[in-house]
């Protein structure tokens, strides 16, 4: 892959990581993390067993939760501070 091809699934990626072509273990860990921010309350334990069948093991599970984890929380506290994003940044929720 070259570099403007690495950018445009990595932009595909910031969009909507259900559009570019990944591995059941990326896709998996990217659905994992989706609903532990959206929707923490209704996580279960059917969430890790699919993360143990693609692959991941007690610690890549923990690595997994805790940087889903610390960037939930860094955000929160980013929007709790009203925190000025950066001018490459858009804005959130986009129009």
């Amino acid at each position: 892959m070259d570099a403007e091809e690495l950018d445009d699934w990595l932009a595909g990626i910031k969009a909507d990581w259900r559009t570019v072509e990944l591995s059941a273990l990326d896709a998996g860990i990217c659905a994992y993390a989706e609903k532990l921010t959206s929707k923490p309350a209704e996580m279960t334990a059917g969430d890790l067993e699919r993360l143990r069948k693609l692959g991941l093991d007690d610690e890549g599970l923990h690595v997994v939760i805790q940087v889903t984890s610390y960037f939930n929380y860094i955000n929160r506290i980013a929007d709790a501070m009203h925190v000025d994003l950066e001018d490459s940044m858009p804005p959130y929720p986009r129009a």
